[in-house]
């Protein structure tokens, strides 16, 4: 089995990206995808590099399914999963029409307001306001919050935090929290495959590079369950915060530069 050729440094980023999403599944419960693709992006075209991240994040959903089998709610699941599949729709058709630039745009974006949102809170400050109404969110918030972490997810594996206002608006267990997201992004990224393999991204050389180097997934997310409780979730989640902010801008400049 043949490597296809690649830029000086992209399989090392993709290991890297790889190691850090396994760290954060195995010791934290969630992985760090929204760093994969902005990262890869800075070497090869984004569609590629999401193309390539889709199976090896299918295969660390698996590790999480495993881990809350038995504490979803089923109920969440099925709101927020018809908007999704809308959100992800509309993700495969700008992948399939908009110009390599704007989809450096798009995801440099989604990268950068998705590190503010962890420094800043906007998801607790938005899901705070839902809640003080009399009644949690309903249908309508889960087709609206389920289709944009649908479509976030489809152009950079960044759909958390669209979930987490629908979610933390609900004022669901935190245990309970943390299982629906393994179970929905699961989900999520499983029907994900439909689009990218019609988009192409899928293709011989993205599914070799993801196959050679899938035996680093459960290598990684063992190693996170050993540092569960050696490291802290804080200082990991900070740093992965930082490089999500640091590569979206670099693609934002990117885009308007090329």
């Amino acid at each position: 089995m043949t490597l296809p050729t690649y830029p000086a440094g992209f399989l090392a980023a993709l290991a890297f990206v790889i190691v850090v999403g396994g760290v954060g599944k195995g010791a934290f419960g969630q992985g760090t995808a929204g760093l994969a693709v902005p990262l890869l992006a800075m070497f090869i075209a984004p569609a590629e590099a999401a193309g390539i991240m889709l199976p090896l994040l299918c295969l660390m959903d698996v590790f999480g399914v495993h881990a809350y089998k038995r504490t979803w709610s089923r109920a969440e699941i099925k709101a927020l999963l018809p908007g999704a599949i809308v959100g992800i729709t509309l993700g495969g058709i700008a992948f399939g029409t908009l110009s390599p630039n704007a989809v450096r745009l798009a995801i440099g974006t989604i990268s950068v307001v998705f590190a503010l949102n962890a420094w800043f809170r906007f998801t607790e400050t938005i899901a705070r306001y839902l809640a003080r109404g009399n009644r949690p969110p309903g249908r309508v918030a889960a087709a609206v919050w389920g289709g944009l972490s649908g479509f976030t997810s489809t152009l950079a594996h960044a759909g958390g935090p669209p979930y987490a206002i629908y979610m933390l608006g609900r004022r669901v267990d935190k245990t309970v929290f943390v299982a629906t997201s393994s179970v929905f992004f699961f989900a999520v990224n499983y029907i994900k495959l439909i689009p990218y393999y019609f988009l192409g991204q899928l293709n011989s050389n993205n599914l070799t590079t993801a196959l050679v180097m899938a035996p680093l997934v459960p290598l990684a997310v063992w190693l996170g369950v050993w540092l569960h409780r050696r490291i802290s979730q804080a200082a990991f989640m900070q740093i992965t915060y930082a490089l999500i902010f640091a590569t979206g801008v670099k693609l934002v400049y990117d885009a308007f530069t090329h």
